[in-house]
């Protein structure tokens, strides 16, 4: 009985260290660096092109005065950030934020400014800073209609020479007609200049979800743009469109998850591309099961694998995705835990064989925290995300090697 006891004690003691061990790779594994924005500031958004990194975000000051700023990413520290500008009469919210992109030395932002005094009534108003300008600038108009409706849920990645490739969700045609009916949201794309000259202006899809976000990236083939689409049935599963030679394609399911539900998840999906080879990462609770599912693609989206469940279990969404190589992605996430959420990475090849799980942060369960942003810089993949604590919000970054994966 007592050698028994005895090997127990060992076991027990063996596991305790294994666990030990594997919690402080863990943790070192995790680096944690100083944020550049100030107090009282939520709503990241990164953006890295292989040459330059940037985070947008949104300060507070009082009750209805916001700012947005940007900082550069240099050699792990960023930058001194400056103010893009401010106002009193904008949108902020937790899903539908400001973005910030770089091209050949011309940046772009946006934000949402209201256009009536009904809820969900704004517009997107574009933010360019040419290559050599001192000064922003602001408010200049994305979409030609001026119906008080709801415009946002913004993407926009480097184009051609120095322009951007945009996409957002347009409610125009949700406008309340005489005889009380509405029509769908329709999620639009179009080309951006360095000057914010809109161009090609296009309808992508009449019908789509309301409020989730969208994500678009460039493919050897042309753009792509990735939503949640919305069937006359209410079946609320992933839709692409690809510009092929010039045209349009029309929407295609990625995955018929059958998700029905009646009202907007809030949820979108995130996309990353290398020459041809895609990979896509979504949410869905399709039969009462939340989960996070990826898939590869290798000729620029017209077709897909198999999807890849990210997720161990309790899965909030929120999703981010980098493509490594053809067959190598890195997706983030939350799932709940206890009373609250933890940020979540892992590595997954195209085979199905993932990395071990690594816990970038305990984060607070709520809206407040936003969409956590997931960025790769060099050879670390760098995250950034809103930590409130005693019911203030502020930003905190991290990064972990690709090889700690």
């Amino acid at each position: 009985m007592k050698s028994y006891t005895i090997c127990g004690l060992i076991v027990l003691i063996v596991f305790l260290t294994s666990c030990a061990e594997t919690l402080k790779k863990e943790v070192e594994a995790v680096n944690y660096i100083d944020s550049p924005a100030g107090d009282v500031s939520s709503l990241p958004y990164l953006f890295s092109n292989g040459e330059n990194t940037l985070m947008s975000w949104v300060e507070h000051h009082e009750d209805t005065l916001a700012s947005l700023y940007y900082a550069e990413l240099k050699d792990v520290e960023w930058q001194t950030s400056h103010k893009i500008l401010q106002g009193d009469d904008w949108f902020v919210n937790w899903a539908d934020f400001p973005m910030i992109a770089e091209n050949r030395g011309n940046l772009l932002s946006h934000v949402l400014k209201k256009s009536s005094e009904g809820t969900y009534s704004y517009d997107v108003k574009l933010n360019v800073l040419p290559k050599g300008s001192e000064n922003w600038m602001t408010d200049l108009p994305l979409h030609t209609d001026d119906t008080p409706t709801e415009h946002g849920f913004v993407s926009a990645v480097p184009y051609k020479g120095g322009s951007f490739f945009i996409t957002w969700l347009d409610g125009r045609n949700t406008e309340e007609k005489e005889d009380g009916s509405r029509g769908a949201m329709t999620v639009r794309a179009a080309e951006v200049s360095a000057k914010g000259e809109v161009s090609k202006d296009t309808v992508l899809d009449v019908r789509t979800c309301d409020c989730c976000q969208t994500t678009t990236t460039i493919t050897a083939n042309g753009p792509v743009v990735i939503y949640r689409d919305r069937s006359e049935e209410e079946i609320r599963d992933m839709s692409i469109v690809r510009l092929v030679e010039g045209k349009w394609t029309a929407p295609k399911t990625i995955y018929s998850d059958n998700w029905l539900i009646k009202g907007c998840p809030v949820n979108g999906p995130k996309a990353s591309s290398i020459g041809n080879n895609l990979a896509v990462a979504w949410f869905t609770a399709a039969g009462d099961l939340p989960k996070v599912n990826l898939v590869f693609s290798n000729d620029g989206g017209e077709h897909f694998d198999s999807p890849i469940r990210v997720d161990e279990a309790d899965a909030l969404g929120r999703v981010d995705v980098l493509l490594l190589d053809a067959d190598t992605a890195i997706v983030s996430w939350m799932e709940a835990k206890d009373s609250g959420a933890q940020l979540k990475a892992v590595k997954i090849i195209r085979s199905g064989k993932k990395s071990d799980y690594k816990i970038i942060a305990e984060l607070d369960g709520s809206r407040k925290t936003g969409f956590p942003q997931m960025e790769l810089v060099g050879n670390s993949v760098y995250f950034a995300w809103t930590d409130v604590a005693k019911g203030v919000s502020n930003i905190k970054i991290a990064y972990v090697p690709v090889g700690q994966f």
